[in-house]
Parts: C-alpha cells; structure tokens; sequence
C-alpha cells in the first residue's frame, strides 16, 4: 500500500503543470512600478475576490506619489470607471466581470495603459472531493454506531466502519497531496495555448529619443518599440518581472549619470519614460524585460545628448544620488577574482524598506558598457545590505547600489578593479 501511495505521489507530482515564474495569480495583488511625473511610485492592483465588486487601487511613494487620475476599461464591453488615488487614499473602482482589463493612469500630462485580468479564483474542484468524502464518511461511520448498536455481531457495523475509515484515509491523502494536485484556471485567466511549445521568439528592439539628439538640462522623452523578433508585431505580452513591466538603466560612458527607472507603457509595444541629463555625450541604456510563457530578456542601445553641462538636472530626477549621506561599500574580497563570487555590503542611511519587492538592488556595468549585470540583496536584517555577485572577467566595472527608506531612493555609486 505504502509504495502506491508513493508512486501516486510522484506521477502527480511528474503531470503537474511547470510553475511559471512572475505569473500573477488570483488571490495575489498586482504591483506595478511607475516612473511618472518626476516620481518613482508603486501602483498596487489589490486582489478582487468577487465580480460585481470593488477593485481597490493603491499608490505607493518613493517618498510621495502625485495624484494619479484612473480610468478602468473593461476590454470585454467597453465599460468605463474613473477615479483618483494618492499615497494614503486608496481609489476604489467597480469591476462587473472578470477577464482583460486596461488601467489608465495619469499625472503631470503623462499617461500610462496598464493592461491587466481580473481574476477571481473558482475554488478547486479537490476541494469537493476532500469534503464530500468526509462528509460521506462521517455518515457512514454514524450509521456504522447505529449498526452497532442494535446488531450483536457487529460485522455489519464493523464494514461500514472500515468503509468511513477508507474514506477518510482518501480524503486525508488528497489533503496532503493538494499542493501537487493540477488547479482549476481562475474566472477570468487567459485561455491557455493549444500547442506544447513553452517560450516565445526573443523581441527586437528601437530605442529613439524625443527629439532625437536632446540638450542637456533639458527634459526629452525615450521611447522604446518593442517587435516580436519572428513576426515584426508589435510585443504587447510582458510579464510583470520584479513589479514592473520593464526596467530601464540609463548610464552615461563614464558612468557619472545613472538613472533606473521604470518606463510607461503608451501603446502596445511601446514603453517611455521622461529624462533630463546633465552632461552631453554618450548614453548607454540597457532595458529589462520579460515576455509572458518565456525568458528574461536585455535590450542595449544608446543616444547621444548635446550642449553643454549643467548642474542643475539632477534635482529633477527621480533616482537622486546622494552619496555623502548614503553610507559605505565593502567588497570582500578587496580584491575580487574573475569568475568566483565577492560579497559587496553597504552600510544604509536610514532603514531600508522594500522596493521592486527586494530591499536592495546592485548594477554593475563594465567600464566598456559590454556588459551589465542585475543582482538582489540577500535578505540581511537591519541596516545593512549584502549582495553576491561574481565579475565575469578582469577589468574595471562601474557599480551602483540602491535602496528605499522614508527619504526615497538612495543610489550609492562604486568601482570595483578585477584583475587578470
């Protein structure tokens, strides 16, 4: 008995569908980071667990969020609620049915289209099965005491006893072997695809800047286009990585600019995000993505910005370096090797608070811009942050360090030398 049980166990666990990472599931809020009207924001899609009801909205500042005009379309119908939403005063929208959905947010003449499913979890059809047995099995059982009670011999009794404790057993491994178990698709979810194949073919890229060759000092927006690399359609399938649709790194070649922001989704396949840099020259930019039912993607490119320096662009961006208050760097070892791990920890200014879902974020680029790499703090409590990271080859890399407190996002920049 105890080794069918065990070869149950491992064929569920064998047909059981492949976890999908960055999925949002129904139940789970829907957070989206946001670089809008000079501010870095977290916009949080609370769960819905009932249609007609309330889809609750929240706005999250780094520190503050302007107020953020909603509209909610129903892709469905074409049925349209409206609300505002501000740091500490939640919007609440009525949502009628589930399924495909477009959130509209607005602020300083900026818009984002959040496209998004309302999903409201239908239960599991195991669930019926672990409760309907016990319920069969506590009438049999009672029925069994009844037998027992008025039948000498007891057999009667002592079968419908073994039967109630049968059934319980069933009920009990079902319990246990839940987690395992295929579950039923939410009201509302995507249908999934006929075919077997899992991935999709990578995206292609056109990184443009508005206008073409900004000044410094002065505001222009980059904008990238997103195709689907066998198709030339325009991607509109991006998974939620990290609470953002994408992420964007802005690094001017010797890295004294450095900008992660999180760019608004205008159109489909379309992100774009407002910059001012302070500098003319050369611009690195490097965009991290992820398509729904595939892989992790990095997208390089550059533009150029003319004029001539300025010091006052800084104080309008979103990500402010502030590196006398922002603490200290240790690498360990001080001098790492190529290819085997270091330790980079950061003494914090302030307590850190989560951000993207992680309380820390390490960049590193290599001084050649050739390559950038993208690590998370490894959980340490209080203030300080440790991270893991492994340079690839000897040479001089660029490094930035961010974190959020109560004061906004901290951003502390270091050099790292490999040698050979």
């Amino acid at each position: 008995m105890t080794r069918l049980l065990c070869l149950v166990a491992l064929l569920l666990v064998a047909l059981a569908p492949p976890a999908a990472a960055h999925v949002v599931k129904a139940g789970a809020d829907l957070r989206i980071a946001q670089t809008i009207a000079g501010s870095e924001l977290t916009l949080v899609i609370k769960a819905t667990t009932r249609v007609p009801g309330p889809l609750r909205v929240e706005a999250i500042g780094f520190p503050t969020a302007p107020e953020l005009d909603l509209r909610l379309r129903s892709v469905a119908d074409g049925r349209v609620v409206r609300g505002t939403v501000a740091p500490g005063r939640p919007a609440q929208l009525g949502v009628e049915e589930t399924g495909p959905h477009e959130l509209t947010v607005s602020a300083g003449g900026e818009s984002a289209v959040i496209p998004f499913r309302v999903l409201v979890d239908r239960g599991s059809g195991w669930e019926f099965l672990i409760y309907g047995g016990l319920f069969v099995a506590a009438l049999l059982l009672v029925g069994g005491l009844l037998t027992g009670a008025f039948n000498r011999r007891g057999r009667p009794a002592f079968v419908v006893t073994a039967v109630a404790a049968a059934g319980v057993a069933v009920a009990a491994l079902i319990v246990i072997l839940e987690p395992w178990l295929p579950a039923a698709a939410p009201d509302g979810a995507e249908p999934r695809p006929t075919d077997s194949a899992v991935g999709r073919p990578y995206v292609q890229r056109v990184l443009s800047t508005v206008p073409a060759r900004p000044a410094a000092g002065e505001e222009f927006v980059a904008r990238v286009e997103l195709f689907d690399g066998s198709t030339g359609r325009p991607v509109d399938d991006l998974a939620i990585h990290h609470e953002a649709m994408a992420h964007l790194v802005v690094t001017s070649e010797d890295g004294r600019y450095f900008r992660h922001v999180h760019p608004l989704r205008t159109a489909p396949g379309r992100l774009e995000v407002r910059l001012r840099a302070d500098r003319p020259g050369r611009y690195l930019t490097y965009v991290e993505l992820e398509r729904t039912d595939s892989g992790g993607q990095l997208l390089t490119g550059s533009f150029t910005v003319t004029g001539s320096a300025t010091a006052t662009a800084a104080t309008s961006d979103p990500a402010i370096q502030d590196a006398s208050t922002a603490g200290t760097v240790t690498v360990t070892p001080a001098v790492p090797q190529a290819g085997r791990p270091a330790t980079v920890e950061v003494t914090t200014s302030g307590t850190p608070r989560p951000w993207l879902g992680m309380a820390g974020h390490l960049i590193v680029r290599s001084e050649d811009g050739q390559f950038l790499g993208h690590v998370h703090e490894m959980g340490t409590p209080g203030s300080r942050l440790r991270f893991t990271f492994g340079f690839p080859a000897p040479g001089r890399y660029l490094a930035w360090t961010q974190y959020a407190t109560d004061r906004g996002i901290t951003t502390v920049p270091f050099t790292v030398e490999v040698p050979r």
